[in-house]
């Protein structure tokens, strides 16, 4: 689907539920998100593929009306472009400690004049698409997620929500448990009042606001503190029946 409406959801103000997308074999991914995701969190970072791997991952879910999120392994103008080529509906950037690394960002990943983002979108061909239009549309039709998860990045937080460009800010507890010297107790009360302070300052910024749980009774009080954007689990935890069950009832509950 072109253009994809996670934007729209978004604006909306509802609830924008994902989950990962623990295969790369095509297959199985066209039965997850035929479990009925908003989006996927596709992940380069920790994963052991490559881009190559993605092949026709992100291709299916456009075509299904998923928006596939693609976090690359660095905020690299070469992964991020790729990124984006490949089809990835959103692409997230780990590690974004500051205003700077955001406007690195925000210069990868949109096209001119916003940023510098070579044009190329390779996807076109496979979904039969027009490359002008998507020349034309891809600023406003595209995600560009930052990811806070140090000290320094939530210090710096008011500099980088003041930036022009990018839409979403992902709160990732691990890391950020890490930097506070707590590695891995994600539900410490320095993380959480983190979280809940994040909450409250992206209000009226125009920016939307993102994290993951793999506990469905977790993301869902991050959801009601005000994480629409919300990766919940994993269909190999849940199992695709478990999964859609998830959506269903966290729609229900927050529609």
């Amino acid at each position: 689907m072109y253009p994809s409406d996670i934007r729209k959801k978004l604006s909306s103000n509802g609830v924008v539920l994902g989950t990962s997308m623990f295969t790369r074999e095509a297959h199985v991914a066209q039965v997850i998100y035929n479990a009925g995701p908003d989006w996927v969190w596709i992940d380069q970072e920790h994963s052991p593929w490559g881009t190559e791997s993605l092949g026709t991952i992100c291709v299916q879910g456009r075509s299904t009306g998923v928006a596939p999120v693609v976090r690359v392994q660095w905020n690299d103008p070469g992964e991020i472009k790729k990124a984006y080529d490949t089809g990835a509906v959103g692409v997230m950037v780990p590690q974004v400690d500051n205003p700077d690394e955001a406007k690195l960002a925000v210069r990868y990943g949109k096209y001119p004049p916003v940023g510098e983002r070579g044009i190329a979108p390779f996807f076109a061909m496979l979904m039969g698409l027009d490359q002008d239009e998507i020349i034309a549309t891809a600023n406003s039709e595209t995600l560009l997620i930052l990811q806070m998860e140090s000290s320094e990045s939530y210090e710096k937080l008011d500099d980088t929500l003041s930036i022009d460009g990018f839409e979403v800010i992902c709160v990732g507890p691990t890391d950020l448990s890490a930097s506070l010297g707590i590695p891995g107790k994600i539900h410490h009360p320095k993380v959480e009042n983190i979280m809940i302070d994040v909450a409250e300052r992206i209000k009226g910024t125009g920016k939307h606001l993102m994290t993951t749980f793999g506990d469905p009774e977790v993301a869902r009080r991050w959801i009601r503190e005000g994480y629409k954007m919300m990766n919940v689990s994993s269909p190999l935890q849940l199992g695709i029946e478990g999964m859609t069950k998830v959506f269903l009832e966290l729609r229900e509950e927050f529609s």
